[in-house]
């Protein structure tokens, strides 16, 4: 299976996030690490954009010798369709590169429920009941691919899965949601504002980290920092 993780400087709550370091790392390093302890994932590519802003993903991966692709940066789903034209790929991960304690035995599961079954489509946020950064969708590329020219909304261009969680397109598609048994999606663990840079900067100074780590082990010792 391949993971794609998408990333681009010109976030809008906190611009530069992919490239903002906590404990010598920066957050799409920590992405990646967590993302390579996937029993299930053989190959990661870095989704990036072609614009300036996003050169400094590219330098990265070209100096950490990740694979990368540059595409639109607005048009996040074209960007997602020239990498699987280019690449041939069948079935994908998505992973965003605000998730640096996205937890690898989550993306295993989703996998081997898309593995064992038909479907488009296998996530955990329809409806989430995960805490925030740990989303992970499973795509069959054919789906993804033969729905890029029905989309006009721009933030289902943008948003890559919206399109197929919408009332009107979820019943057309074969969707498998995994829940927790628990919800946790009021919690977050996810790096989308500076108050979320800064937890997660207080976390890893205090706490002894491993890539391996539960996103249960991690939220408890997250409440606590």
């Amino acid at each position: 299976m391949i993971a794609i993780i998408q990333a681009r400087m010109s976030s809008k709550r906190l611009p530069g996030k992919s490239m903002m370091k906590i404990q010598g790392k920066t957050i799409l390093q920590r992405v990646i690490e967590r993302v390579n302890c996937s029993v299930k994932v053989k190959k990661i590519i870095v989704a990036t954009s072609r614009h300036k802003s996003d050169c400094i993903i590219k330098k990265f991966c070209e100096k950490k010798n990740i694979e990368h692709f540059q595409g639109d940066l607005v048009n996040v789903y074209k960007r997602f369709v020239d990498l699987v034209k280019k690449k041939n790929i069948k079935k994908f991960v998505r992973i965003c590169a605000d998730s640096p304690f996205i937890d690898p035995k989550i993306i295993d599961k989703l996998i081997v429920e898309f593995n064992k079954n038909n479907f488009d489509l296998v996530t955990n946020v329809y409806p989430r009941s995960f805490p925030k950064g740990q989303s992970v969708e499973v795509i069959k590329a054919e789906t993804f691919l033969k729905n890029f020219k029905k989309i006009k909304n721009k933030s289902f261009l943008e948003h890559i899965t919206k399109y197929f969680y919408s009332k009107k397109n979820s019943k057309k598609i074969r969707i498998k949601n995994i829940k927790n048994i628990k919800n946790f999606s009021n919690y977050n663990l996810s790096i989308d504002t500076l108050k979320d840079f800064k937890n997660a900067q207080l976390f890893l100074k205090k706490k002894n980290f491993s890539k391996k780590d539960s996103w249960q082990k991690i939220l408890a010792n997250y409440q606590k920092s």
